[in-house]
This record gives C-alpha cells, structure tokens and sequence, in this order.
C-alpha cells in the first residue's frame, strides 16, 4: 500500500483525475484481502515471488509506453541507486510477506490495524530521524496509536507483531524511497527487477522440487498466480500518477480507504472476531487519525492562505 509519505512532494491543487486514479488504486487495495484469501493455500513466500516475477513485464510495459526507460538504464549504471533501491527492495518484500501470510491466516483486522497506524508512525520516524517538530495536535494522536497498541498488548500478551511489523516495515519503505532520486513508476520496476533474480530462482527451486503450484496443481493456480502481478503493479501504478495530481493532504485523507474496507471485509466477510478490546483499540486509533488528519488539513490550510496572501506582492 503507499501513503502521502510515498509521492515526489506537495501538490498546489486537486485534479479531478488524480482523485480518480488515487481513488481507483485505494479501492483495488481495499478489495485485495479477497485475493489473498483466494490463495491462501499457496506458502505466502510464493506467492509474493510471483507478485514479484509477474510485475516485472507490466512495470516494463507501462515504462516503454511513457517512454522513461532512460532513466532505468541510468539507474542500472549506478552503483549508489542500486544499493537504495535494493535496500527499499527488501522492505516492501517483507511488507508484501507478511500482509499475504496474515490474510490467509485470518488474521486481517491485524493488517488493517497496521495500515491506520503507518501514518502516525510516519511523523515518529521523522520527529525521531530528520529532527522535524511536532505539534500538539501530532503528539497526541501518536499518544493515543501508542495507547491503543498496548491495550491489545496486555488483551494478547504480546505485542501485535503483525501490525506493528506492517506498519515499521511500509514506514521505512516509504521513508527511504523518498531518497530514492527516480519516479515512482520507475522506481518500482526497478525494485522488482532487482527482486525477480531470487525470486525467479526460488520459484525454480520449488518446482523442480515438487513444492510449486505453477503448474502441477491445476489451471486455477497457474491463473491466480499469474494474477499476482496484476493485483501488485496495476494499483501501484494507477496511485503513482493520481498522487501527483493531487494535494499531500487530500492523499492524506485518502489513504484511509483502504485499510476502512480491510477492516469491514475481515469482520463481515471473513467473519474474524471483534470483541470489545479489540473495538476499544480501534476507538483509540480512529480518534488518533481524527486528530492527525484535523492537524493536517488546518496546517494545509494556512498553507494555501498564506501562499494567497503572497500572490499579489509577487
């Protein structure tokens, strides 16, 4: 999934095509839990390397038809892109890992939970790496997140792993792909490009093993299979250009939808339990993100006055 922490920098305006696109791409992901579940039966390593293996040719086709595969073939010259995009590389596979394994494993309000805090988790990670101040309103919805996180610590004993992990493996995804000096659509076929080596290699070893399910297992795994690529680069894709059409705050908003439909199917659809921790958990993270997004909108607010007032001195 991406977050307003994952686009190329502010946006003046909202274009009615870029909510569209960002709208379209939230959606796609809010529905992904289905899939996943549909292949539920297939090792979650697997099938994150055929998301991988399968993106590969979609990305490439969607670069040759923008006509930006110039700049890959600077980045594969670059030993110092390389290495960032390897690093960014990993993350998102151990994201994609654990998101596909919690979901067949009934374990989605988890994902969900995971995907609400990133946001917060986002601000810490820069209040803590890049030194940038928090205000009030900040501080206490990532109060509250932490709030939350313990009360479902001291409900399983544990902390939630699944979440917890989800959320600090997207955040550092995002963080360091912000470093990244390549587009986005660039950037992620760059990053399943470096990724298809081992990941073509395993599915190899699998095979030749008689561990695979491309192929010896029927028809219906080879096409969900084949799907994964077009589930992982397709709403990847559509984000990408609909983010840069749109303000940080509005993406910021957005991005919500996403883990809202995660949470309504896991709990009327996959039927997980819900019991009343888990929904007081919840209470605290949805009033995190009331704060947060408040603070967002008023701080984008005074942005575009401030950037009016200006105007006629210009």
């Amino acid at each position: 999934m991406a977050d307003a922490n994952s686009t190329s920098g502010p946006q003046s305006g909202d274009s009615p095509r870029g909510f569209a696109f960002a709208l379209t791409a939230y959606v796609l992901w809010g529905f992904l839990p289905f899939f996943m579940k549909a292949v539920a039966h297939i090792p979650a390593s697997e099938v994150v390397a055929h998301r991988i293996i399968w993106s590969v040719p979609l990305a490439g086709l969607v670069l040759v038809w923008l006509g930006r595969t110039s700049d890959i073939k600077v980045a594969l010259r670059s030993p110092r892109m390389l290495a960032m995009a390897t690093l960014t590389a990993m993350l998102i596979t151990i994201n994609w890992g654990i998101y596909v394994w919690a979901i067949g494993a009934g374990r989605a309000i988890e994902t969900a939970l995971g995907y609400y805090i990133n946001p917060l988790f986002s601000i810490f990670l820069g209040a803590v790496l890049l030194k940038e101040k928090l205000d009030r309103a900040q501080i206490a919805a990532i109060a509250l997140a932490a709030i939350a996180v313990a009360i479902l610590a001291f409900d399983a004993g544990g902390l939630p792993w699944v979440s917890l992990s989800l959320c600090i493996s997207w955040g550092f995804y995002a963080f360091c792909r912000k470093a990244l000096p390549i587009g986005p659509n660039q950037g992620f076929f760059l990053e399943v490009l470096i990724l298809s080596v081992p990941a073509i290699g395993y599915v190899i070893w699998l095979e030749s093993t008689g561990n695979g399910h491309f192929g010896d297992t029927g028809m219906a795994d080879v096409l969900w299979l084949l799907s994964c690529g077009l589930v992982t680069a397709i709403p990847l894709m559509i984000y990408a250009n609909g983010a840069k059409l749109l303000r940080l705050s509005t993406i910021g908003i957005m991005q919500y939808i996403a883990p809202t439909m995660i949470f309504i199917i896991a709990v009327f659809a996959f039927g997980e339990p819900f019991g009343t921790t888990k929904l007081i958990a919840f209470v605290f993270i949805w009033a995190a993100l009331f704060i947060y997004s408040g603070s967002m909108l008023r701080s984008a607010r005074a942005r575009r006055v401030a950037a009016a007032e200006l105007k006629p001195a210009e």
